[in-house]
């Protein structure tokens, strides 16, 4: 067992923080309100749309950024204009053209958290969402989650370190929490 007696209730509008060492079950946490892991015992009870952004890139490392991003926007069926401004909140534009395979790690950050924007879900799901990121592109991600919860969206974040953005609720999950 991963988690005994945790509890959870987040509200439009609303963001919540999951903070603690490596291995204390901040990733397993976003998986499961995500539906790629199992909840065995208890129950998670979801209402809206949910995009993830963890290390996992997802996008063709073959394809031009802003073709594999195309992909996922038409995909979450984005509105128009959304790609183009999520790129350019994320200083991508001047990578439009490079193939996602030659980027680096921030730009690879700034990349999922552009597809993140994209994406017309209410609920975003952030793991270590700061992690390779400058202070620019740090700034950049407070003001999308700020702009998100102000519009009315959920965020829950998962992260060892703090986040520029101010949460409603912290949970915090130490050592002696996982199994």
């Amino acid at each position: 067992m991963v988690f005994a007696g945790l509890s959870l209730t987040l509200d439009a509008g609303q963001s919540l923080l999951a903070r603690g060492p490596n291995g204390a079950g901040k990733s397993s946490l976003l998986r499961m309100l995500a539906g790629l892991i199992p909840c065995h015992h208890g129950r998670i009870e979801r209402q809206g749309a949910m995009v993830l952004a963890d290390e996992n890139l997802a996008l063709d490392g073959n394809s031009r950024l802003k073709d594999a991003l195309a992909f996922w926007a038409h995909m979450d069926g984005a509105h128009a204009g959304a790609l183009e401004e999520a790129m350019d909140h994320f200083a991508l534009l001047r990578l439009a053209d490079l193939p996602v395979r030659m980027l680096s790690t921030g730009q690879r950050k700034r990349a999922i958290l552009a597809r993140l924007l994209v994406s017309p879900a209410p609920i975003w799901l952030l793991d270590e969402p700061g992690n390779g990121l400058d202070a620019a592109s740090l700034e950049a991600l407070g003001t999308a989650m700020a702009r998100h919860v102000g519009k009315g969206g959920a965020i829950i974040a998962a992260s060892h370190f703090d986040l520029p953005h101010h949460f409603d609720q912290i949970l915090d999950l130490r050592e002696s929490s996982a199994a």
